[in-house]
């Protein structure tokens, strides 16, 4: 088994190759090839479609003959993959293409019309140039025409390459990189400015939450209860003193005679008796069973200075 695979063959001392027979094969032998569809094409026994690509088992044979500039034509017999009809073709190498012969119809192709058309329509303007001198003229008039437009089309990017030749890229490059930080630089201070209005915002915002919650949170302290002094009773007399003085200043303030401190006097002491709950008789009461006769204001003033004189006097 191995030793088929070897690439250096034994050939003993005395081997003579031109002793080996040649085999002797007709001219129209056929090999069998393995090849795909060149072409998309539909059988004509059954209709089926055979498409480009699809792999087939084919006989190969020269055609007798036939040939393009030296070059040999070959013909490849196939089978329909569902009649088993047979299908042959051949190579055409003066259009690169194959030809079909018999047993399928080859499907559209629009781009071997079009370049059909194309092979036809350059046929016909060269023969009309070789009959007419006039259409020669006007062919390399329109051909002339046509190399200025693409000179000028050519002409555009020459002139962008000159100019980019007088470019400094270095220059540019310089220029780009500092337009590039500073756009870096101008983004960092944003950012920056953009992170400090949002921490103070943040802080503001802490600050009137934790004062919200501190008043909600403090009780209200109750007032504590007014306790008695034990010490209060010994201010009361100088309290009374300053007020007996500041009502002598008043009253005696009313008039330049001492008379009325001195009725003023007699007015406190009527009040501590009417505290005692002795009352002074009134004027016009009864004496003894007899009306004692009313006094005006004036004659009782008068009565009261008379024994305040007399008082003194004494």
């Amino acid at each position: 088994m191995l030793e088929r695979k070897v690439l250096d063959k034994y050939y003993p001392p005395d081997f003579d190759p031109s002793k080996i027979p040649k085999l002797k094969l007709p001219k129209d032998w056929q090999y069998v090839v393995r090849l795909t569809a060149p072409f998309n094409m539909r059988c004509k026994t059954c209709g089926e479609y055979v498409y480009r690509g699809k792999k087939f088992s084919a006989r190969k044979e020269t055609v007798q003959n036939e040939s393009y500039l030296g070059l040999p034509i070959f013909r490849f017999y196939i089978k329909c993959t569902r009649c088993l009809a047979e299908i042959a073709f051949k190579t055409d190498p003066e259009n690169t293409d194959y030809t079909m012969e018999h047993g399928a119809t080859r499907n559209f192709q629009a781009e071997k019309l079009l370049e059909e058309e194309e092979k036809r329509v350059q046929k016909e303007r060269e023969d009309e140039e070789l009959n007419n001198p006039m259409k020669v003229l006007e062919s390399r008039t329109k051909d002339s025409k046509l190399e200025m437009e693409v000179l000028e089309s050519l002409q555009e990017p020459k002139g962008l390459s000159q100019r980019r030749a007088h470019v400094d890229f270095e220059a540019m490059l310089r220029q780009h990189r500092l337009s590039e930080e500073e756009r870096q630089r101008q983004e960092q201070e944003e950012d920056e400015r953009e992170t400090a209005a949002l921490v103070e915002e943040s802080r503001k915002r802490r600050l009137l939450e934790d004062s919200d919650s501190e008043e909600d949170t403090t009780p209200t302290q109750p007032q504590p209860a007014l306790q008695p002094n034990p010490t209060a009773i010994l201010d009361e007399t100088p309290k009374a003193k300053r007020k007996a003085e500041s009502w002598e200043r008043s009253v005696g303030a009313l008039g330049s005679r001492p008379q009325l401190s001195g009725l003023v006097v007699k007015k406190t002491g009527l009040d501590s008796i009417i505290r005692r709950g002795r009352a002074p008789p009134l004027p016009g009461a009864m004496k003894n069973g007899q009306a004692m006769p009313s006094m005006s204001s004036l004659s009782q003033l008068g009565v009261y200075s008379d024994s305040e004189d007399s008082s003194g006097s004494n």
